[in-house]
């Protein structure tokens, strides 16, 4: 998979995810796969046990499905998931 800026239009549920940094401690190095997203909290399948993770709070790695591991600011992803593809994204570079 290309990494593009268009990557934030993913549907995330059922990728692999791991908290990298966080402001909240305890969800640094949370792991699993995404079972459900709202508006502004990832749920994760961490150990068996369903932990909700704020997505503002946090920076993200995603593994997808063709060994693509991908680092994304939570603040990018805040918003509902059918609202992120009407999303404009600006280009930084």
């Amino acid at each position: 998979m290309k990494i593009t800026p268009n990557i934030i239009r993913c549907e995330f549920i059922g990728t692999g995810a791991r908290v990298a940094k966080s402001e909240h401690k305890d969800y640094v190095g949370i792991s699993g796969k995404i079972i459900d997203e709202t508006r502004n909290t990832f749920v994760i399948l961490h150990e068996g046990k369903r932990k909700k993770i704020i997505k503002e709070s946090a920076v993200f790695h995603f593994n997808f499905s063709d060994g693509t591991i991908a680092e994304i600011d939570g603040k990018l992803l805040v918003g509902r998931p059918e609202g992120r593809l009407k999303k404009r994204i600006r280009r930084l570079w």
